[in-house]
């Protein structure tokens, strides 16, 4: 797995954690350890997804027909955050691999029917980042 791979896992599981335990993210990272391979990218993304989580949990409800941030399971709430991050603020990632990036974890981690979901999701709002106008 890449540096970045780690990297997403880590903060994967520290979202993850905050969401189970609903405790606040930032003092879940400042109190474990990260390994330094994927300390910087890490922080990095738990950082981004704890600054747009408004309006990134906004787009995932307006977008997951049928589901409610609710209703799906913790996993594919904390992979989405970070697909969605990466996809709409990350301009350091390429489209296609935050959208693999966040299908792999899906299929490691979640339900049979999670990886599919993930990616129309986030396939979803690509297209409506894609469409609309930027300024």
């Amino acid at each position: 797995m890449s540096a970045r791979g780690k990297a997403r896992k880590r903060a994967l599981d520290l979202l993850y954690e905050a969401d189970i335990r609903s405790v606040p993210v930032a003092g879940l990272l400042a109190e474990r350890p990260v390994p330094v391979s994927a300390s910087g990218y890490t922080t990095q993304i738990v950082e981004g997804v704890l600054a747009r989580s408004a309006r990134i949990d906004e787009l995932l409800s307006t977008y997951a027909v049928g589901w409610t941030l609710d209703r799906m399971p913790a996993v594919d709430r904390a992979i989405l955050r970070i697909g969605a991050w990466e996809l709409l603020y990350n301009d350091e990632v390429p489209d296609a691999v935050a959208i693999d990036e966040a299908v792999r974890l899906a299929t490691e981690l979640s339900t049979d029917d999670s990886p599919s979901f993930v990616n129309g999701l986030l396939a979803r709002l690509l297209e409506v980042r894609e469409s609309s106008p930027r300024g």
